[in-house]
């Protein structure tokens, strides 16, 4: 059985014009010619040219194409060897980048662009782009903003999740430590502003101990901050401004 080169670029799915270019540089030339001169292709041809094509679809160039199968000491189990390892280095590959890619767009739609739906689902009431625009503003030139923007563009809406389960878990013990009378230069008031600073640090950006003092009057000093802690429990901004303080002294910040 032969069959013309128009047969086998239907069945190949390539052109007459790249049948004919093989041919004329000796990769894949047909077994016989009929008298007009007409290629005519054996199955072992049409075997070749199938070991061509893997070969090209992974990015051989034709050269080293022609030398993997003219290889006098490989036989055609070992082409199906490497065969089988180059497709199974490629499927992991393959897989990677689809991994990436499902994560970048996970990333783009739930980050801090999440739906309406999931916005409630993973903050309740607390809006988490409440201050982005002002955040932008008063940091956007700093790297501690930039570093906060690179790690949050990663972050999946279970990432989101366990931040917020972090901070509630957070609030409620604080709130029970004002609740049992702890003073704020207490070792388990400055443990709770430890675990403050660290969060941010693990999850936005690191927070050296002077700009968590920094950040420790801005909690009095801005209504809305102020207010924030406060709803948790009256007087808990100050107090958690001064758990903070007494926890960078005594960390030598």
């Amino acid at each position: 059985m032969s069959y013309s080169v128009g047969q086998v670029a239907g069945f190949a799915g390539v052109t007459v014009r790249t049948l004919h270019h093989y041919d004329e540089i000796g990769l894949l030339t047909p077994s016989e010619r009929t008298y007009a001169g007409h290629r005519r292709y054996s199955d072992a041809d049409l075997d070749r040219l199938q070991q061509i094509m893997f070969y090209r679809e992974l990015g051989f160039p034709l050269d080293e194409v022609a030398a993997l199968l003219d290889d006098p000491d490989t036989d055609p189990q070992e082409h199906l060897r490497r065969q089988h390892a180059l497709l199974t280095d490629r499927i992991e590959k393959l897989r990677k980048m689809a991994a990436a890619v499902e994560h970048a767009m996970e990333a783009h739609k739930m980050g801090i662009n999440l739906t309406p739906e999931e916005r409630f689902e993973v903050f309740g009431e607390k809006d988490p782009e409440q201050y982005a625009e002002e955040a932008e503003q008063r940091w956007g030139g700093t790297e501690a903003y930039a570093e906060s923007q690179r790690r949050a563009a990663r972050y999946t809406k279970d990432d989101w999740k366990r931040i917020k389960a972090e901070v509630d878990a957070w609030e409620e013990r604080y709130v029970a430590l004002m609740t049992a009378g702890e003073p704020p230069t207490g070792e388990r008031a400055m443990d709770l502003a430890e675990e403050h600073r660290q969060h941010i640090s693990r999850w936005y950006f690191e927070v050296p101990y002077e700009m968590h003092r920094c950040f420790a009057e801005m909690y009095i000093s801005d209504e809305r901050f102020k207010a924030y802690y406060d709803s948790m429990h009256p007087g808990l901004a100050e107090h958690l401004r001064d758990a903070i303080v007494a926890n960078a002294a005594r960390h030598g910040g």
